[in-house]
């Protein structure tokens, strides 16, 4: 019993010894590193909306004068319902529509395989700022071509003028921590020197706006050649902005 509080008395002096050291570790001339990272919410205020067409044809010549067609119509509907919006033509395939092929025999030679039919598309890309006019718009190109993807985000401009409510954050994020470490370690606040601060210069701290909300729409049973459509509901959200910096901090 005498052995046992020995060695219970022992620890005990251990361990309020390795308390004490660690609370008088010397910390002046500490040079601290030290991340933080600042964020900005701002609403969705562009869309890009990816439009399609697919016509499928014995003919292939054929198929391709009805896509061409119908992209030309949609993308007249689009300019008049949207004039500000900005238009980029893309992805035009065509491919060879095949029939199916029962499973040979074991030593069967396979007969080379004639198409039956061809499949011809092309997309439009969409790009605008007239987020008010964007179910009008879209309705309107509906009757013709559709809807094959939709996604929100921020202007270029509006990206640009929150890099100073970003950098603000960021810099707040700072002075937080620093507070902390300072208190943590038994220092006073205005015993910190800020040394360098890295805002994204090494870009590891740097992080991509992220879509917050953002809905896309399917392009299934919309109907097209000429037929009038509803026009849908979309919801923008918002995008959410980071910045990182990483700062190295001296203790005087």
């Amino acid at each position: 019993m005498t052995v046992m509080k020995t060695m219970l008395a022992a620890a005990a002096l251990a361990t309020a010894t390795l308390s004490a050291q660690a609370q008088s570790l010397p910390t002046s001339g500490a040079l601290v590193v030290v991340p933080a990272n600042g964020e900005v919410v701002h609403a969705n205020d562009q869309v890009t909306v990816t439009l399609a067409i697919e016509e499928q044809d014995k003919d292939k010549a054929a198929a391709a004068s009805r896509v061409n067609q119908k992209m030309n119509q949609g993308v007249a509907i689009v300019k008049q319902a949207d004039p500000q919006a900005v238009l980029k033509t893309q992805g035009y395939y065509t491919y060879a529509v095949y029939p199916e092929v029962a499973p040979l025999p074991a030593g069967s030679v396979a007969k080379p395989r004639v198409p039956t039919g061809w499949r011809v598309g092309q997309y439009l890309q969409v790009t605008t700022t007239n987020l008010a006019a964007l179910p009008k718009t879209v309705a309107a190109a509906q009757s013709v071509l559709t809807l094959n993807r939709l996604n929100f985000g921020l202007a270029p401009a509006t990206v640009r003028k929150l890099d100073d409510q970003r950098i603000a954050a960021a810099y707040q994020n700072l002075n937080q921590r620093v507070a902390a470490i300072a208190a943590a370690m038994g220092r006073n606040l205005n015993d910190a020197v800020i040394d360098t601060i890295d805002f994204e210069g090494s870009g590891n701290f740097a992080q991509r706006p992220t879509l917050m909300a953002a809905r896309s729409v399917s392009a299934d049973a919309m109907a097209y050649g000429g037929q009038q459509v509803a026009e849908p509901s979309f919801e923008p959200g918002e995008t959410t902005l980071n910045m990182g910096l990483v700062a190295k901090v001296k203790f005087k």
